[in-house]
């Protein structure tokens, strides 16, 4: 189980086109720079910091595919064990954009789904 800081009050904001990428593709570190397994990185050290994380799809071209969904969100339960209630609390995902939402419910989907697998 990977240790956080207690909750610190603070809200971290990362938005993925400007933070991250535009163009977020890939599952894996091999598959790129700009890949989910990346992204999983950047959360973590977000977390570990113990502010509160929203993450804004705002931005995006042309939406997120799911494996990098997977890998981001999803591993954040099963690569890096951090329970989905500790999630629920501290991280906090969004889009104002109408056509990206579905990305976001995605998301959530897939750490849903993670925790669903790890916890039986």
């Amino acid at each position: 189980m990977m240790m956080l800081k207690k909750a610190s009050g603070k809200t971290r904001t990362i938005e993925i086109a400007r933070d991250f990428s535009e163009f977020p593709a890939g599952r894996f570190h091999e598959d790129g720079e700009w890949s989910g397994a990346a992204f999983r990185d950047l959360l973590v050290e977000a977390l570990r910091s113990g502010d509160r994380v929203e993450v804004v799809f705002d931005g995006v071209v042309a939406g997120v595919a799911s494996s990098f969904l997977d890998e981001a969100f999803g591993g954040l339960v099963r690569e890096c064990h951090i329970e989905k209630a500790l999630l629920d609390e501290r991280l906090h995902l969004r889009t104002g954009d109408p056509g990206l939402e579905d990305f976001v419910a995605l998301a959530k989907r897939h750490i849903e789904e993670a925790h669903r697998a790890t916890a039986g």
